[in-house]
């Protein structure tokens, strides 16, 4: 990690907010057709189409959980593989699994220690709770509503690939409304008084993570393309507020129904975050973006996966000692 000043972060998690944010700035690129949906019908926002762009417009949006929870996911994954934490299932009563690994089983019972649970919080009732410090919000289409989703019809035959069995037409046909491949989503992901080991640990499952949306055994494809790190000493500027600046400098290059070019995308993204910073009134500490940047992901690509969960785990664990298990012995 020879880009990134390791002594601007904590080396051990903090009881109490310290300030120190670190932003993973990405713009998500579908690569299929995502399903991004409540109640049936993709979420949907009206909004203006940018910031000197003051004309209205009705984006797609990805809620926060939707982005979080197949990146912890995929960290969690990790931790079994790598055998950190069981694969066993809670019975409610058990601590441990067969393995003798802590048991994780995420919204049933969280082991309140390990990387996950730490990074990106836990609840279990009045046994207690940790905040995420994992921040995500809203994410908005880069292009309208209207050109970037797709209806479809979609069945479930029998095995002889009919709809018809004993001359009766089965009634499993629905429509849902799908995500076009590449539309554009532009997304920060804040983390809050992590340690690097931890920090590093989420900036991994952002890399790792490639479906997203309902179904993700059959689509929701999406490449994240990280275009910034930011140190700082508070939040940056928000997802609505990029896509706007994005789609305000690229207007010119947004011709529906055609798709926009990420790569267009990718780089209107660096010239326009220096400038973005410099309004949001935070001190910046270090923005690592271009050169920097890519040394900085080849070195996260290249780290050994078990050490670096180990070095993860030694502080969430210290983390979990210092406070959650306190606090739980006080109740």
């Amino acid at each position: 990690m020879s880009t990134l000043k390791h002594d601007w972060f904590l080396k051990q998690v903090p009881g109490k907010p310290m300030g120190r944010y670190a932003h993973i700035v990405t713009v998500r690129v579908t690569d299929s057709y995502p399903l991004f949906q409540t109640d049936g019908e993709l979420n949907t926002a009206r909004v203006t189409a940018g910031i000197d762009a003051t004309e209205p417009m009705t984006r797609i949006t990805i809620f926060k959980r939707k982005q979080s929870t197949p990146e912890r996911l995929v960290g969690r994954e990790l931790l079994r593989r790598y055998g950190f934490i069981s694969g066993d299932a809670s019975d409610g009563k058990a601590e441990t699994g067969a393995d003798g690994l802590p048991i994780c089983d995420y919204n049933v019972r969280f082991c309140t220690q390990c990387p996950d649970c730490i990074a990106y919080g836990f609840a279990i009732g009045d046994s207690g709770s940790e905040k995420s410090k994992v921040i995500t919000d809203s994410a908005y289409s880069l292009t309208s509503y209207e050109h970037s989703h797709e209806a479809f019809t979609l069945n479930a035959p029998y095995e002889d690939g009919t709809m018809t069995r004993y001359g009766e037409v089965t009634s499993r046909i629905n429509e849902q409304d799908h995500v076009t491949p590449q539309v554009i989503f532009p997304s920060i992901v804040t983390t809050r008084d992590l340690t690097e080991n931890l920090f590093l640990y989420v900036v991994n499952n952002v890399m790792r993570t490639k479906r997203y949306g309902a179904q993700t055994t059959r689509t929701g494809r999406m490449t994240n393309h990280i275009v910034a790190v930011v140190l700082a000493d508070g939040e940056i500027f928000s997802n609505l507020l990029f896509t706007q600046a994005l789609y305000d400098a690229l207007k010119d290059k947004i011709t529906p129904p055609d798709p926009v070019n990420p790569q267009d995308v990718l780089a209107a993204a660096q010239r326009l975050i220096p400038d973005l910073l410099k309004q949001d009134g935070v001190k910046v500490d270090q923005t690592l973006m271009g050169k920097d940047l890519d040394a900085f992901l080849s070195d996260v690509s290249a780290l050994d996966v078990k050490t670096l969960l180990e070095k993860a785990y030694a502080d969430s664990r210290a983390y979990h000692e210092a406070w959650v298990a306190k606090t739980n012995k006080k109740k």
